[in-house]
């Protein structure tokens, strides 16, 4: 039996105070002046429990949401974004503003012109209401957002949708909420004099602007892990309970999230206390830093790498999928890139199976018409008759760009290293399973025969897509090989095997890392530029571009052994 030494709450320390419980926020946002709080938000936020914590410390009190159009007027507004699918919608345009009465909000604004250091205005866009007010805010990770939606317990932008399934409520947040409140934050991290974490109920924390934006820098000086997330799956396995340390309670856990940004929490150590916010703030405020400059000039603001786990051992395959490719996701959905990945076999079961690409010829009418068909409930697809069954032992990669039928069978403990537009999985087949919920998982059968690359055959999978391994460079106790990816991928993967320490550069992008083997390495920077930063076995880590030059050795327990860990940056000649 290994040591388990997966950390789950990773974080970067930073010197200031931090105020905690409802008592202590009260009392300091009391403190704050002459002038009125703006308490603005992002949605997720429970305003109610906020009014509730800060009950006395103010005797006016002006919430936004009151200040919006009429709800009818937003969904019209929003309906051709929100489309009638049942999880896609169209990446909106919208600001802030958008969602406000003009009229409404100039009142409001001369009410408080006049008003007192004992007016509170709070909800999302509350400083378009008070612009000179002392600016404070509450911060919520995208993750717990998604509790939220589920146990129904939170709005929309301008709307109550708690009862909305909670796919539709996501497609709100991300294709309209999360994009307008994004820009909008972006514009407010210099100006923010208080930061509220309201992440856990019952259970806030504040601590200044200044040390909120200290925390950012310090973080993106040197190598920093992201908040992983759990999530059981219809399909999901066991193996990460053991490995992880997780609730062994729990039926099963089929995904890790480990480097999705956008949805990912970071923490910030504070007196010994963890600040949680959005790990998305960091790529707001410090895009180049983090990114590097021609990946920032490609990518904008989005973080494009992502990494998650997905665990079959000891559960089942995965439904069969296809990703869109990039003209169709620009076309249908308003995306800049779409959803190419690989599949990265971190551990494997004897007898474990990746499906990829179909067979060498296939009739690709007959394989439609089956899949309809079932989709029908009327038979019971046979993938093996038209879809490549590959064995997956430890160490393998198998790459799949947009358009390649996909899924990882049961026996599988995948790395998962894809593009990050997250949301646009059109599944094929289910293995006529329902979801956690209880129902049907909704297969899309018509959308994936628009996008299936019929040329992906066995031999296009063998000559292109699986385990196609280049020795690039070696030394004296390491070596390091290219796995991929496809020319079609923006995404470069290397794997290096180390006993001894091996140095890397960042060139002019952001790395992704996970120790894919060995118990614990350390990443140091020749030049002290930041401190020793410990990684352990299947742990996800992020080196900004500005951070140059740093070396990887075995530590610890491993220290003179053999490690080994999986890198990917951007190419630039994709």
């Amino acid at each position: 039996m290994r040591t388990r030494n997966y950390d789950k709450y990773p974080a970067t320390h930073v010197e200031g105070r931090v105020f905690r419980g409802w008592r202590e926020v009260a009392n300091m946002l009391a403190e704050c002046g002459q002038k009125p709080v703006a308490l603005d938000c992002y949605t997720g936020v429970l305003e109610d429990e906020l009014l509730d914590g800060l009950d006395g410390a103010f005797s006016h009190i002006v919430r936004t949401y009151t200040l919006m159009k009429p709800q009818n007027q937003i969904l019209e507004m929003t309906r051709r974004f929100m489309t009638d699918d049942v999880l896609f919608g169209f990446v909106s345009p919208f600001c802030l503003e958008e969602f406000f009465d003009a009229e409404k909000l100039e009142q409001a604004r001369e009410t408080l012109r006049r008003a007192g250091k004992e007016t509170l205005v709070v909800g999302p866009g509350a400083v378009l209401v008070a612009p000179d007010a002392t600016l404070v805010y509450a911060d919520m990770a995208r993750w717990e957002i998604q509790q939220r939606f589920r146990r129904h317990q939170v709005c929309g932008l301008g709307v109550d949708n708690r009862q909305d399934p909670v796919s539709i409520q996501y497609k709100r947040g991300y294709f309209i909420d999360w994009r307008v409140l994004d820009k909008y934050k972006d514009t407010l991290f210099g100006k923010v004099q208080w930061w509220l974490d309201t992440n856990a109920p019952g259970d806030p924390k504040l601590i200044s602007g200044e040390t909120f934006r200290e925390g950012l820098r310090n973080t993106v000086r040197g190598p920093f892990r992201v908040v992983p997330f759990f999530d059981p799956a219809p399909w999901g396995g066991q193996w990460m309970k053991d490995v992880c340390g997780l609730d062994p309670e729990v039926p099963n856990y089929g995904w890790c999230f480990d480097c999705v940004p956008e949805e990912n929490s970071l923490l910030l150590e504070v007196e010994g206390v963890n600040f949680e916010l959005p790990s998305q703030d960091l790529v707001l405020c410090h895009s180049r830093e983090l990114l590097g400059g021609p990946v920032q000039a490609r990518f904008g603001k989005d973080f494009p790498i992502r990494f998650d786990f997905l665990d079959t051992i000891g559960g089942g395959n995965l439904s069969l999928q296809v990703h869109p490719t990039a003209q169709f996701i620009r076309e249908n959905f308003g995306m800049s890139y779409t959803q190419d990945e690989s599949y990265y076999i971190l551990d494997a079961a004897p007898g474990a199976v990746v499906y990829l690409g179909v067979k060498d010829g296939v009739d690709k009418d007959a394989m439609l018409e089956d899949l309809r068909a079932a989709q029908r409930g009327e038979l019971v697809f046979d993938a093996e008759k038209y879809v490549n069954k590959l064995p997956a032992t430890k160490h393998d990669h198998y790459l799949i760009p947009g358009g390649t039928i996909h899924c990882s069978g049961a026996g599988c403990l995948t790395l998962e290293i894809s593009a990050t537009p997250n949301l646009f999985t059109f599944k094929l087949w289910d293995w006529q399973r329902l979801g956690l919920d209880g129902k049907p998982r909704p297969i899309n059968v018509e959308r994936g025969s628009k996008v299936i690359q019929w040329e992906r055959d066995t031999r296009y999978v063998k000559e292109h897509l699986a385990n196609h391994f280049e020795k690039t460079a070696a030394g004296e106790g390491w070596d390091e090989t290219r796995t991929g990816l496809h020319p079609y991928e923006f995404i470069e993967t290397r794997r290096t095997r180390f006993s001894v320490p091996v140095t890397f550069r960042t060139g002019d992008s952001v790395q992704v890392l996970n120790l894919v083997e060995g118990e614990e390495a350390v990443v140091e920077s020749p030049k002290g530029l930041f401190p020793p930063f410990v990684v352990h076995y299947a742990e996800t880590f992020i080196i900004p571009a500005s951070v140059g030059e740093y070396t990887i050795r075995p530590h610890g327990e491993a220290e003179g052994k053999s490690c080994k860990v999986i890198r990917a940056f951007i190419r630039f000649n994709a």
